[in-house]
This record gives structure tokens, C-alpha cells and sequence, in this order.
């Protein structure tokens, strides 16, 4: 099963990295391939919230919507993303923030994915790598724009 894996050092606190990743609703305005984003459950249980969320994305002529389940693990400063309904057979992934002694913080993101469709796996499946460190750079440009550049 094809997955992916990336740390990065960012320059902001584990706090406000897992503020930015858990407000799933700005998506759209900043995450590459990311067109629509629809939030249908919240529900909270203490300082873990849980969403359910429909995702569009896009690329040129391919557009695609799915389902999934979004656990906000505050205590823990981790995120949970299970996959519900769309085009992949299997789509789960991590978020991980811990602060750096110093300054900054760390953030892990990992996520293991498989497409229903050969054909679909085969249009997209290779640049699927290629996305994901975009959107690694997109969440850490999104954050120096929401809390500046220290």
C-alpha cells in the first residue's frame, strides 16, 4: 500500500500548528488540489473534537469527493484522519506536533492511501508524492501568514 511520510521543523509552536491543521474548514483557501470543503458532524468530548467532512478536490480535468472522519486530539497534539467514503479503498493519515526545545516545533504528517480504481491510481497515483510535500509547504506558508514569520 503506497504511503508517505515527512517531519519538518517549523517556526511555529506545536499549538498553533495543530490550531492551523484542525480548522479543516480554511482548507480551501490554501491547500493545493483542495477545491471544496464541507464540514457535516462536529461533536466534542472533552478537548478531542471529532468531524466528519466531505473533501472535493481537483486536478485539471479530474475531480473527486470523499469522506472522512477528523479527530482533533488537543492533549495529545495529534490528528487523526480516517477515511469514510470516495475513491480510495483505504486513505488514513497522522498529524503529529511536538515543540522543540528552543524555538518552533516538529510536525510529522504520515498517511497511507489505495485507490478503488486502477485507472485513477494510474492517472494520479504517481503525483500523489509530489502533492503531498506541496501540501507540507503549503500548511507551513499558511502558518508564517496567520501567526508571521519569527
Amino acid at each position: 500500500m503506497p504511503s508517505f511520510e515527512t517531519s519538518r521543523r517549523v517556526h511555529h509552536t506545536a499549538a498553533q500548528m495543530f490550531a492551523l491543521v484542525a480548522d479543516i474548514e480554511a482548507y480551501p483557501q490554501f491547500l493545493p488540489l483542495c477545491k471544496a470543503l464541507k464540514v457535516t458532524r462536529r461533536s466534542a468530548e472533552g478537548e478531542t473534537e471529532t468531524l466528519v467532512a466531505d473533501m472535493e478536490v481537483g486536478y485539471k480535468a479530474i475531480r473527486e469527493t470523499f469522506t472522512s472522519k477528523v479527530v482533533c486530539e488537543r492533549p495529545l497534539l495529534k490528528i487523526l484522519v480516517n477515511y469514510i467514503d470516495g475513491p480510495f479503498k483505504h486513505l488514513e493519515n497522522t498529524w503529529r506536533f511536538r515543540d522543540v526545545e528552543g524555538q518552533g516545533s516538529q510536525v510529522e504528517f504520515h498517511i497511507t492511501y489505495e485507490f478503488k480504481s486502477r485507472m485513477l491510481s494510474l492517472l494520479v497515483g504517481g503525483m500523489f508524492d509530489a502533492a503531498f510535500r506541496k501540501f507540507a509547504e503549503a500548511f507551513e506558508r499558511r502558518a508564517d501568514q496567520v501567526y508571521g514569520r519569527s
